[in-house]
């Protein structure tokens, strides 16, 4: 029995992409193997820990929920496609100021939400920014850098 393709056309960090993939593979793993775009990371695999989160289409989601047939025409946002971003400079700024990164891991996810958080409502509170990181858990820092940040970011 043969597998299923299909041709994926979207974009991923301003670049127009077309792969031909299975209609179930993760952008988890399209991101990764597929574009060498190693800033997500394999986290939970099932969506609660939010190192793999991503933006898309403007709002952050676990990539390793979304299979490649919800893709298509869609527009992926990276770590890596936001790094010249003046909202993201700011957000990363202040995550490094706090001191709220150890080993790095989650800090793709989190930087990236706060980043489409923060694009959505540039004036958003501290309540606000801790909610939009609703999702996303760091084992190493135990928070108070991570509140910090946000109180630095709130508006």
């Amino acid at each position: 029995m043969t597998e299923h393709r299909m041709t994926l056309q979207f974009t991923v960090n301003g670049c127009e992409q077309v792969l031909e993939v299975s209609p179930t593979r993760r952008l988890l793993d399209i991101l990764r193997l597929d574009l060498n775009l190693t800033g997500p990371k394999e986290g939970c695999s099932i969506g609660r820990c939010g190192a793999c989160s991503v933006l898309i289409d403007g709002e952050s989601v676990p990539a390793c929920l979304l299979l490649s047939c919800q893709l298509q025409g869609r527009t992926v946002e990276t770590i890596e496609g936001l790094r010249d971003e003046p909202v993201f400079e700011r957000v990363a700024a202040s995550l490094v100021s706090a001191g709220a990164l150890q080993c790095g891991y989650c800090t793709p996810g989190i930087a990236s939400t706060l980043t489409a958080a923060l694009r959505n409502n540039p004036e958003a509170t501290a309540s606000e920014l801790e909610q939009a990181l609703h999702g996303n858990l760091c084992r190493c820092t135990g928070y108070s850098g991570l509140r910090q940040a946000i109180a630095e970011l709130a508006g």
